[in-house]
């Protein structure tokens, strides 16, 4: 049994520690950081929006981890010979200057730097994303104008405690939100009509140990002309009270139990771009991925390290509803990630 958070409460007690872990299908802890207790140097706040078709794509993240901060842009093609380029400038030790809001809702997340600028207003049921960097792509400079509609009444909160005392991740995920605007590159324009662009919104606010894995993944289009997403992951923390894992269906949240990633191997080795399969404890979500291509980096610099993989592709399968309805997916656009951190 999957513990459910439906009221109110302060997110973090006294000692900086959890007062429930569990999963929400709204909003519903308060965060404070001044309750935090586990290390300001080890609070990490984060806001990463991603909007795309099956054409093409934008991540745009501002980060700060307190002893580093991150901005970052992401263009990624699907079609033809897929490609993508991403551009993460950094900056030492921002601890907290960047101000990022304490709730999801509302309030503004603002980042910029010599040749760059990001800019995420939300408020009355509209997130507007704005975005600039010079010598993007080749030379040449994006600009993104976004704005987001349709969010739904419903989405994905969890609070997940480690073993570590003081030390918390407070995270929702917004997924089948329409996308309407464009992104320039250069000449190049690249419109997003709120029909076929859905987005999704990483909000993520929390107290993390030194080195840690996840497995993320997530998908928002149509089903059969209804709204139809989820958000699939696991690696990291105390999950004991609840996964994160969640259909979400004409506005509506549905609990999954667990769901493993079955990333294939080679020689050894995980084989990012061979079809995918993932499963599910309760036989609710069991789908085939087939990736597109795989946003990889790797950072290496002394005590921070991340290698990420990012895989974009196709999803086909089968979703079940809390009510026993069984969904047929067929090449729903999504991606799906491993990410090991040491941060």
């Amino acid at each position: 049994m999957q513990h459910e958070i439906t009221q109110r409460i302060p997110l973090l007690d006294g000692r900086g520690n959890l007062t429930q872990a569990g999963y929400a299908k709204r909003l519903l802890p308060i965060y404070d950081r001044r309750l935090v207790r586990g290390g300001l140097t080890r609070l990490k706040e984060w806001d990463y929006y991603y909007a795309g078709n099956d054409r093409f794509g934008v991540a745009l993240t501002i980060a700060d981890n307190r002893y580093m901060g991150l901005d970052s842009i992401s263009f990624l093609s699907f079609r033809g010979e897929p490609w993508e380029v991403t551009r993460s400038p950094m900056t030492a030790f921002p601890m907290g200057r960047t101000g990022l809001p304490a709730t999801s809702a509302a309030g503004v997340s603002a980042s910029a730097g010599k040749k760059h600028a990001l800019l995420f207003q939300a408020g009355e049921g509209t997130r507007r994303l704005t975005a600039h960097m010079e010598e993007f792509k080749d030379g040449q400079p994006i600009d993104v104008r976004l704005t987001l509609t349709g969010e739904p009444e419903e989405s994905m909160v969890i609070c997940t405690p480690f073993e570590k005392a003081g030390h918390f991740y407070y995270n929702q995920k917004i997924n089948c939100m329409r996308a309407e605007g464009t992104v320039r590159i250069g000449e190049e324009e690249y419109r997003f009509e709120p029909d076929s662009a859905f987005a999704v919104l990483d909000w993520g606010r929390g107290v993390w140990t030194y080195h840690n894995t996840w497995y993320w993944g997530s998908a928002s289009g149509l089903v059969d002309g209804v709204d139809f997403g989820f958000n699939v992951g696991y690696g990291f923390g105390d999950t004991s009270a609840a996964t994160e894992n969640m259909l979400f269906y004409g506005g509506k949240a549905h609990k999954l139990d667990q769901v493993s990633f079955g990333i294939p191997t080679r020689d050894g080795r995980e084989d990012y771009m061979s079809p995918w399969r993932f499963t599910s404890s309760d036989g609710r979500f069991e789908m085939d991925f087939v990736p597109v291509i795989d946003r990889a980096s790797r950072t290496d610099v002394k005590l921070i390290k991340s290698d990420q993989h990012q895989v974009f592709g196709r999803f086909s399968g089968t979703a079940v509803l809390d009510g026993g309805t069984r969904l047929q997916v067929r090449d729903l656009f999504g991606f799906a990630e491993k990410v090991e951190n040491k941060w």
